[in-house]
């Protein structure tokens, strides 16, 4: 018998019952939903997400950050990257 031909344990898919199939369904739906409740959260961030934005770009180019212990350093307009086109939404993994 070959490696090819051998049958083997993941290939193998037990039947489940009604029972589990019920209850599998019914956790999918639910996953899916609270999935589709925090997309929706996200992007209803999107305007206070830009504020956030601004202001850590205004603190980065008027007060500077920290290096390193006291050092502070400020980022010049000129170093600040130009805000990309594309959809800024948070992307949820699940």
């Amino acid at each position: 018998m070959t490696a090819s031909n051998e049958k083997r344990v993941q290939h193998h898919k037990p039947a489940r019952s009604p029972e589990a199939e019920a209850w599998l369904k019914t956790e999918i739906e639910d996953q899916e939903r609270r999935y589709r409740d925090i997309v929706a959260e996200q992007e209803a961030l999107t305007p206070e997400r830009e504020k956030w934005y601004a202001g850590f770009l205004d603190i980065v180019q008027s007060k500077g950050f920290n290096v390193t212990g006291d050092t502070r350093r400020v980022i010049s307009p000129e170093e600040v990257p130009e805000k990309p086109d594309r959809d800024d939404a948070m992307r949820v993994v699940w």
